[in-house]
């Protein structure tokens, strides 16, 4: 694999200039010129692992991402239910990568793809070139072509969404204690999670959590045990990856905590908050105060680009069709990586867009770039199935190795164990440890902040059934 210099232009902000100010497009140079350039778009499991893994390469790193920090998605929804703040499982990505010399963060974001001139643009007009490029930008919510529920019904794959959930939560509580108006009461105080699948589950077992226990005794003109929480899958399981007996031992463990979960069910219609559901032939409405979305992915935009730009095919979500070394098909020097990538080489189904996945995908494309430096390469990717597992509530979780399948305190346990072993840096690791022990003894959630406002208007429409 050859490095070409490429020329670019003068730093305008040596002259006083900002890229964003300069009107056109600016060529960010290389810190060591005729050094190998990799560009990792997106700073997730699969890029920071891509960029670690090449801490010592003789290559020239530049990590963009949006945002200044490497989000640990698999706790977001505890930063939904209070349990934990958003910078215990947020690092700063310049302070994660900080100790790797021939490696800078650059925050923006990307617009478009040159594969011609081995660029890539970032919306400042910054131009950014690049010999190998790693794509791993992840997936958004999937409203199955009703992008209107996304404001009655927000997902979660961001701090943000993290943060409007409990808000949400927290407020329907609120509004629920300052009404005197029963049916609007019982609307305030039910939940509806759709989605039957690792989030969704957890999801629903924290909530349940958090209005059975945390909160039963902090409110005096509501009882918080009367909330009602239902989980929607549209599936015959909850938890469909799973096998099918743990897949029966989650649901059991739901519904012990009080969970009403409804298998072969789909949403028809999310009109304020009214959710309208369809089991069979059988039509049912809701009045939910509270409706969390974990259904569904699809392309947030970076699979479209490299579509316009490459020719890459993409599948119905959107995510970009790679070839066995995880390379686009007509341009071996890029890479797509974690749940944006199609790969569809190991196995009768793509691999599943989870933390491991992308965490070996990125390690992978790393090493493959070092070998063919050296004029060599690597076998295929093949993806090591180390399990699955997924937490239910205290005590139960269910937990699938190649070689075992725990439920229970063990599971419960395991998942703990590995939560904490893969956290970034030691003080996440600290941290989640300590209000974990805290909110294990007291069962307490920490961070039960409300930062907008609460009493907007709710109307309930009382001709429904449930």
């Amino acid at each position: 694999m050859q490095t070409v210099p490429r020329p670019v232009d003068p730093d305008p902000t040596a002259q006083g200039v900002a890229p964003a100010e300069a009107g056109q497009n600016l060529a960010v140079p290389p810190v060591t010129p005729g050094k190998h350039q990799v560009v990792i778009v997106g700073g997730g499991f699969g890029g920071l692992y891509a960029a670690q893994q090449l801490g010592r390469a003789d290559v020239e790193v530049t990590l963009i991402d949006k945002r200044n920090f490497h989000l640990f998605q698999p706790l977001l929804y505890q930063v939904a239910m209070g349990g934990l703040s958003p910078g215990d499982i947020a690092s700063p990505l310049r302070g994660v990568l900080s100790a790797q010399k021939n490696t800078r963060v650059l925050m923006g974001e990307v617009n478009d793809v040159d594969p011609e001139a081995q660029a890539v643009s970032l919306k400042d007009g910054r131009l950014i070139p690049y010999d190998s490029l790693i794509v791993a930008t992840g997936m958004s919510h999937f409203y199955f072509g009703r992008e209107d529920w996304a404001d009655v019904a927000p997902g979660l794959k961001t701090v943000e969404d993290a943060l409007e959930m409990r808000r949400r939560i927290f407020a329907a509580f609120e509004k629920a204690e300052n009404t005197s108006d029963p049916e609007l009461k019982q609307s305030l105080l039910t939940f509806v999670i759709v989605g039957g699948g690792p989030t969704g589950v957890e999801l629903a077992g924290s909530l349940a959590e958090l209005a059975y226990h945390t909160l039963r005794h902090d409110f005096r003109h509501i009882d918080t045990t009367a909330s009602r929480i239902l989980l929607v899958e549209g599936m015959d399981r909850v938890l469909p990856p799973f096998p099918t007996e743990l897949s029966a031992r989650a649901k059991a463990d739901l519904e012990k905590m009080g969970v009403e979960v409804l298998t072969k069910s789909l949403v028809t219609d999310i009109a304020g908050h009214q959710i309208t559901l369809k089991q069979g032939d059988e039509v049912t409405t809701i009045q939910a105060g509270t409706v969390l979305w974990a259904a569904g992915v699809r392309d947030p935009g970076m699979g479209g680009i490299l579509a316009a730009s490459t020719g890459a095919e993409r599948d119905r979500s959107g995510r970009v069709m790679v070839s066995a070394d995880l390379s686009l098909p007509t341009h071996p020097n890029i890479f797509v990586v974690g749940d944006l990538a199609h790969f569809a080489h190991q196995g009768d189904r793509p691999l599943p867009g989870v933390a491991p996945v992308a965490m070996q995908e990125g390690k992978y494309v790393a090493r493959l770039i070092q070998k063919r430096l050296k004029d060599s390469t690597l076998p295929p990717f093949v993806y090591k199935d180390s399990g699955s597992l997924a937490v239910i509530g205290r005590h139960a979780a269910v937990v699938n190795l190649p070689w075992t399948k725990l439920t229970g305190f063990p599971a419960w346990f395991v998942w703990l164990f590995v939560h904490i072993f893969y956290l970034i840096e030691f003080d996440n690791k600290l941290m989640v440890m300590t209000q974990w022990g805290a909110n294990y003894l007291t069962r307490k959630q920490g961070s039960r902040l409300i930062t907008e406002k609460v009493f907007e208007k709710v109307e309930v429409t009382t001709d429904s059934s449930s």
